[in-house]
């Protein structure tokens, strides 16, 4: 498979745009600080709904996809193949629809960064976490992914391989997780709410007690 990705200990040149700014994000905030003058939304208001597509109605297009190929191994083969094909036929669309889905295999765990900027998959899971946008997670992640992967309680065994893959605004990353063990038998709708934004991202793993 094409794409830009990194062992865990292959030394990554870091170039880029640390802590900037995009044009989109600073009209989002210019005009909620507006709004919120003009006493025409509350702060809170737009925290709630920012968490909502961050954490629940993004990541459920994502969580179907990985449910789906769990129980369906054709849908799994054409999803690995070429997802942007799937999700055309699924009429999801969208800025950023170049992506690539990737498995976690046993012996093999993978996870996702942006090391120039922020690219996501936004119309598959959602709108990105601010860890993701943040100069550490995007130096270090290349750097030390076991390290990062244990500060959000990921442990990984010795004998587990990493790769990390880079997006880009070309090409941008899905992680398919492994189905948990115990799940066996489990409905697609029974599947979905263990599968979290974290997971697709490859900073959690799915679990029948959720994450």
């Amino acid at each position: 498979m094409n794409g830009a990705h990194h062992e865990e200990h292959e030394h990554h040149e870091h170039h880029g745009h640390h802590g900037q700014v995009s044009d989109v994000e600073a009209r989002a905030l210019a005009l909620e600080s507006l709004l919120r003058e003009k006493g025409l939304v509350d702060s809170r208001d737009v925290d709630e709904l920012v968490s909502r597509y961050e954490h629940d109605v993004g990541p459920l297009l994502g969580a179907r996809l990985v449910a789906r190929a769990w129980v369906d191994p054709a849908f799994r083969d054409r999803l690995l193949h070429d997802a942007n094909a799937v999700l055309r036929e699924l009429g999801i669309s969208g800025e950023g629809l170049n992506i690539v889905v990737v498995a976690n295999e046993p012996g093999v765990h993978d996870a996702v960064v942006c090391t120039l900027c922020s690219c996501y998959p936004w119309p598959v899971i959602g709108l990105p976490p601010v860890w993701y946008k943040s100069a550490p997670y995007r130096s270090r992640m290349v750097r030390e992914p076991r390290e990062v992967l244990r500060e959000f309680g990921l442990e990984l065994d010795d004998a587990t391989r990493v790769r990390v893959w880079d997006s880009s605004a070309e090409q941008r990353y899905l992680i398919l997780p492994e189905r948990p063990v115990g799940t066996e038998g489990w409905s697609e709708d029974d599947l979905v709410p263990l599968v979290t934004r974290d997971c697709m991202i490859g900073v959690a793993r799915p679990g029948t007690g959720g994450v």
